[in-house]
């Protein structure tokens, strides 16, 4: 059994998307497994990690419209607003979407299906530096 981690540093444009699927796939081929589980963690609690569509670019669109109509800047019910009206909603979106996923590895490649990658998710409206740690766990 090996276990290999390491980190990804990334700079975000502002709210939405990343797709971070080709970064972790060659920490999955540097670690030499073929067979286990890819664990990623983002180290922030106003970014996430998810899973979707990487393919038609509108699903992301449509997800970030979704988000902002459900989970609006500058709610007035929210106390929480040190950094800026997108702070608590940035905490909301986060807590509802997720720090961390895990993958299946097979084959020495991450298991995700025809049409998924893997995504960091800046729920800020402004750049922020993101760290994701990406633990991979199997054999050779």
């Amino acid at each position: 059994m090996q276990i290999h981690q390491a980190t990804v540093s990334l700079s975000t444009r502002a709210r939405g998307p990343i797709e971070v699927s080709d970064r972790v796939a060659q920490i999955i081929r540097d670690s030499g497994i073929q067979t286990g589980l890819c664990q990623v963690f983002c180290q922030h609690t106003s970014a996430s990690l998810l899973i979707t569509e990487n393919a038609d670019p509108t699903v992301l669109r449509d997800l970030e419209g979704h988000l902002q109509r459900q989970i609006p800047d500058g709610d007035p019910h929210y106390d929480h607003d040190q950094e800026g009206p997108d702070d608590m909603s940035a905490h909301i979106r986060s807590v509802l979407t997720g720090p961390g996923l895990t993958i299946p590895i097979r084959q020495g490649r991450l298991a995700l299906g025809t049409w998924q990658g893997l995504f960091l998710w800046e729920h800020r409206t402004h750049s922020h530096q993101r760290t994701l740690v990406v633990t991979c766990l199997g054999s050779a």
